[in-house]
């Protein structure tokens, strides 16, 4: 997953362009501020936030099918229970001696944020 700056640092001159990050900012319109934090290493705010977040991205997507899938089944899971579906899938994915902390008490809302497609679901009771 590239950003924009990204992009344009890769992108080849043409002969007779300027090589500066103004020349290239003011062609592309990316700030020349982020050229030159993507040109120096600095990664994109979502490829930041990706890093730094509980599951990985394929783990969440498996974990959204699995919920959608018990969902079309009739047995939709209440929000409280997904916490502790993803420890169980962190658990699985480390191979350090180091425990693995359960995610934060707001991960779950964040996780549905981030997964639009799992709408909460009133669930009635049966007559």
């Amino acid at each position: 997953m590239h950003d924009r700056a990204s992009e344009v640092l890769a992108e080849g001159i043409l002969p007779g362009e300027s090589r500066t990050y103004d020349a290239r900012s003011k062609c592309s319109g990316v700030p020349l501020s982020t050229l030159h934090h993507r040109a120096q290493g600095r990664r994109s705010k979502e490829q930041k936030a990706q890093s730094q977040q509980y599951l990985t991205p394929s783990e969440e997507k498996a974990l959204e099918k699995y919920l959608k899938g018990i969902s079309d089944l009739g047995n939709p899971m209440r929000i409280k229970f997904v916490p502790s579906l993803a420890f169980v899938i962190a658990r699985q994915r480390s191979t350090t001696e180091k425990p693995i902390n359960p995610p934060g008490k707001n991960w779950a809302q964040g996780f549905v944020r981030r997964h639009p497609a799992l709408k909460s679901r009133r669930v009635r009771a049966v007559d």
